[in-house]
């Protein structure tokens, strides 16, 4: 491999930037394609599905075979509430590869002891620790308080900085509320239609385990279908 593609995807890497190496196998010839580079054809197709599936793989288009690494950053996921709901999700996003974060103002919630150990819990306001801690389009947030000193702030970070995933707890009443108030904070129709909530998948859920289960499902849809 190119040492200069090898450096260009190391870049992107740091940057968390998506990128693919293409490979043409008969003459080893090598590009990096970004997720907004311009590529036509198949094989623009066949790249925007690896993007989408983050698996990589061999491919045959026009009688020329390719290799298809794809680099995508590792998904990040921000859960607001250190609450009951939030101790079933962040093991289970760890094991869908997600990097968690926990993260609530109140220091009877957010306790290391009550995650355990290599949960990543923060005792700050959302806002402050989000300044230094900003979020991206490979983010997904989660809000779970009911507190809409807490929630709002980090929901405006999420629609701000294009994450992948804004949802939040809260029954169809609240959710309308706190729509209403993001709007008169100058957020449009589009943005706001991308809020999630209630949160979670309709599988039924009542239990906290149950809405985690339907909350991370939701978060991964969300990721393939971006």
């Amino acid at each position: 491999m190119e040492s200069r593609i090898i450096r260009q995807a190391i870049e992107a890497e740091k940057a968390r930037k998506a990128v693919i190496i293409c490979t043409e196998l008969s003459s080893g010839r090598q590009r990096l394609i970004g997720l907004h580079d311009e590529v036509g054809g198949e094989l623009g197709n066949e790249m925007r599905n690896r993007f989408m599936s983050g698996q990589s793989g061999a491919v045959e288009i026009a009688s020329e075979r390719f290799f298809l690494e794809v680099r995508l950053p590792r998904p990040r996921l921000l859960i607001v509430g250190a609450v009951h709901i939030a101790q079933a999700l962040a093991p289970m996003a760890q094991l869908s590869a997600f990097e968690v974060t926990i993260i609530d103002p109140r220091p009877a919630f957010a306790s290391e002891e009550r995650f355990g150990p290599g949960q990543k819990v923060v005792c700050d306001w959302p806002e402050d620790w989000l300044a230094d801690n900003p979020l991206d389009q490979w983010s997904a947030l989660a809000c779970f308080t009911h507190e809409p000193n807490i929630d709002d702030r980090a929901l405006a970070h999420g629609l701000e900085h294009g994450c992948f995933y804004v949802g939040a707890l809260g029954g169809k009443k609240s959710h309308a509320k706190r729509i209403a108030r993001l709007t008169e904070q100058g957020f449009n129709a589009d943005q706001l239609g991308r809020v999630n909530g209630p949160i979670g998948l309709d599988i039924g859920s009542t239990t906290p385990a149950e809405i985690a289960v339907a909350t991370l499902a939701q978060i991964i849809s969300s990721l393939r279908q971006r």
